[in-house]
């Protein structure tokens, strides 16, 4: 499978994982349990895969800048990321957060120029400005008569975690250069991730109610782990093949999932995907 093909499936399966876990998070009041619940499922389907196809012999021989590489990005993708998406998904809904992660393109490019010195030309440009556009569409969307508005404060927690998800793959590209399995480097860095969210997590504030929620709310955050684990190790994958900047943008493929199966799943009243929404993402999209 090619390399962009991999990053359209990532992006895709990330779409559904998005959406289960809305279905999960609704029903749960805390978002640092949350997340360290998704890392061990997660952490769990690359340890099988790993164990399974990789040779495991290539971690000896891998260099420590390598290691270090793919250490940081799984705490900086994983740990930081999924916290702020669990945060995000809390407070504004699926539907409205998929389009502003949908902009880690535009962080992308920023770091690109920043840390490798790829300048991008006016075509690149012009997509930068359509995504900003469209993160700017849905921040603003308003539904006066029943409280739907989106202020920039809300907005927060989906723009920073699509900033931890476009620094991470500089990193991974980097650890690849020491370490030529994608699966043993996105295993190491969620093993990293794991221990780090264990010893922070005695540190979070606490909350109302139930933490985990129901076992419904439960039985889907499960299957939500099992998901991104496998959406994670193909993007990764993907990383080994095509350029940054493809395998972030076919990652937007998981806005329109999301729009379309949020709805669905917690009923339109809870997922409300009005036509500035759709306009917003479109821009994202496009």
């Amino acid at each position: 499978m090619t390399g962009p093909a991999l990053a359209a499936a990532a992006g895709l399966g990330f779409g559904f994982f998005q959406t289960l876990n809305r279905r999960a998070v609704g029903g749960m009041n805390d978002a640092y349990l949350a997340t360290f619940l998704q890392l061990l499922v997660a952490l769990g389907v690359l340890l099988v895969a790993s164990a399974a196809s990789e040779d495991l012999g290539l971690l000896g021989d891998a260099t420590a800048l390598s290691l270090a590489y793919f250490s940081v990005a799984g705490v900086i993708h994983f740990s930081l990321g999924w916290t702020l998406l669990n945060m995000s998904q809390m407070r504004i809904g699926a539907a409205r957060t998929s389009p502003l992660l949908a902009t880690n393109p535009v962080f992308g490019a920023a770091i690109a120029a920043l840390v490798l010195q790829e300048l991008p030309g006016p075509l690149v440009w012009l997509g930068v400005g359509l995504v900003v556009a469209g993160a700017f569409v849905v921040s603003l969307e308003r539904v006066a008569e029943v409280g739907w508005g989106v202020s920039w404060a809300d907005t927060l927690p989906g723009l920073a975690t699509a900033l931890a998800w476009a620094t991470s793959p500089v990193l991974i590209k980097e650890g690849l250069e020491g370490l030529p399995s994608p699966l043993l480097g996105l295993t190491l860095g969620m093993v990293v991730a794991v221990v780090a969210y264990a010893a922070a997590l005695p540190l979070r504030p606490r909350v109302d109610g139930p933490a985990l929620g129901s076992w419904d709310s439960l039985a889907f955050k499960l299957a939500a782990g099992l998901m991104v684990g496998l959406s994670v190790w193909a993007r990764w994958a993907s990383l080994d093949y095509a350029d940054i900047a493809v395998v972030l943008a076919l990652g937007l493929l998981s806005v329109p999932v999301v729009l379309l199966l949020s709805p669905l799943l917690m009923g339109r009243h809870l997922e409300r995907v009005t036509l500035q929404v759709w306009g917003g993402a479109a821009l994202v999209v496009v």
